[in-house]
């Protein structure tokens, strides 16, 4: 339990400090910092762990190199939310993020879980 209040907080400050980096800070408040901050940690072990080394907050650790990368996931979710302002340009970048997910684990046949059963069935894409 107490990991999980330190990991809310620590989204909340890495969210906010990264609104701080991107200027956004006016336009989103404490929900929204959290969310950034730990949506932008997925990112940054994503995409940064793995050229750095380093795991994120979401993995439990709470370091400064971590705190580091979970950062700089959270500027870059920042950025690429400010080239699509607009709640559509938005959505087009969710949807093709989904596409590409499913593209790249789903079309393995070793992939046998019931979602990429069920992506592979759709008839249009036989």
């Amino acid at each position: 339990m107490i990991n999980f209040l330190i990991w809310i907080i620590v989204g909340a400050v890495i969210g906010w400090v990264a609104s701080l980096i991107m200027r956004t800070n006016s336009r989103q408040g404490l929900i929204a910092d959290i969310i950034v901050g730990i949506v932008g940690a997925f990112i940054g072990g994503y995409f940064l762990s793995p050229i750095f080394n380093v795991s994120t907050i979401n993995e439990g650790n709470f370091s400064i190199p971590a705190l580091l990368v979970s950062l700089g996931g959270a500027v870059i979710l920042l950025a690429i939310s400010k080239l699509f302002r607009n709640i559509g340009g938005f959505v087009v970048i969710v949807v093709l993020a989904l596409l590409i997910y499913v593209y790249f684990n789903c079309w393995t046949m070793e992939s046998t879980s019931a979602f990429c059963t069920s992506v592979r069935a759709i008839p249009f894409l036989q």
